[in-house]
């Protein structure tokens, strides 16, 4: 029976075995969710042009007291871009590698994110999931780490991991994707390539929207919908490993099957959101195996509760759940998973 988190004093039930390998869960999925279907990863690509260029029309017709409605239908169908660009990345959206790498390139380009730097750090988070310090995605910083910093660099992170939370994804495609320099060999070749496509883009497409649109047709049909593009990337992202629940380990401690079965958290979102971000918040499953296509996640994730229900962990998205990761899970804490800054700034003071 699946664990359903409510509060924050709940915790799972059931500890995985240390002896239970990853392989032990993939042999409990069916075949047929690792089977990919071009019929079905098509559609959800016309879908998503569908959904997109409907918001676009709206954006041109609708009264502007509608505009806050319609900028947050179009960038949560720019998300589904993502997603299936996501599926891309791992490989799982066609057999064929210049398939995934050309549908890829061209679901980024709307939302200028390099391609193969994305690709190849998330294929990284999937190897490290968890872990801390080594994981680059949500990675709670430990308190000597977060000591470190300037006081600007310390006040960033608190916003970041408080209440501006969904501007982080933001500071992330900005700060670790452009920078082909980091990368070694044919990666830094890919990475260098995908940088230069989406830039090219940019320069090409933003003079044309200043142009033609002005400034506020710029803002109007790509800045606020991008924005909530971020939005739901930040929050997608926080949710999916950051609960005061599920901890992150040192490397010593870390075991893989714990961490991509019990360290990621299912949560339900409204209906439409699931719809036009193509189940991406069925995360578990996807964090069992890459290989699962995203139309085939409800079905693994559906094996995985009847098969290893006791061991998961699932939420339903609400202010009140992103209030409780907002306010409590900010430093690295060995005992509680997390602690808040209010928490760690009067173990100071005690201290003192």
């Amino acid at each position: 029976m699946t664990t359903l988190i409510n509060s924050i004093e709940e915790k799972p039930s059931s500890q995985l075995d240390s002896q239970v390998r990853l392989r032990d869960i993939l042999n409990t999925l069916p075949p047929e969710v690792f089977v990919k279907n071009a019929g079905k990863a098509w559609f959800k690509v016309l879908f998503s042009i569908c959904m997109v260029s409907l918001g676009y029309v709206l954006l041109a017709v609708v009264p502007w007291y509608l505009l806050p409605f319609v900028w947050i239908f179009t960038g949560t169908g720019l998300t589904g871009f993502f997603v299936l660009g996501h599926d891309c990345g791992h490989r799982s959206f066609s057999n064929r590698t210049w398939v995934n790498n050309l549908v890829g390139h061209l679901l980024f380009l709307p939302i200028i994110y390099p391609f193969h730097s994305w690709r190849i750090l998330h294929d990284y988070h999937h190897k490290h999931t968890n872990k801390l310090e080594v994981d680059n995605a949500w990675d709670p910083f430990t308190p000597k780490f977060y000591d470190s910093f300037s006081p600007f660099a310390k006040w960033g992170y608190r916003q970041l991991r408080g209440r501006l939370w969904w501007f982080a994804s933001v500071v992330h495609w900005a700060k670790i994707h452009f920078d082909w320099t980091t990368f070694e060999g044919k990666q830094r070749e890919q990475v260098r390539f995908s940088v230069l496509v989406v830039l090219i883009g940019a320069v090409i497409g933003f003079p044309i929207l200043f142009m033609t649109l002005g400034v506020w047709g710029f803002v109007k049909f790509w800045l606020l919908p991008w924005l909530v593009f971020h939005f739901w990337m930040s929050t997608f992202t926080l949710v999916h490993h950051t609960v005061p629940q599920i901890a992150f380990k040192t490397a010593d401690q870390w075991n893989e099957a714990q961490a991509q079965l019990s360290g990621t958290v299912h949560c339900d979102y409204p209906r439409w959101v699931e719809i036009l971000c193509h189940d991406i918040n069925v995360h578990v499953p996807h964090h069992v195996s890459t290989g699962i296509p995203s139309y085939n996640l409800r079905q693994a994730y559906q094996s995985l509760k009847d098969n290893w229900g006791s061991y998961l962990c699932e939420r339903r998205f609400s202010w009140s759940l992103m209030q409780e990761i907002t306010t409590q899970c900010h430093l690295y804490h060995p005992e509680n998973n997390y602690q808040s800054f209010t928490q760690y700034h009067q173990s100071l003071l005690d201290k003192n």
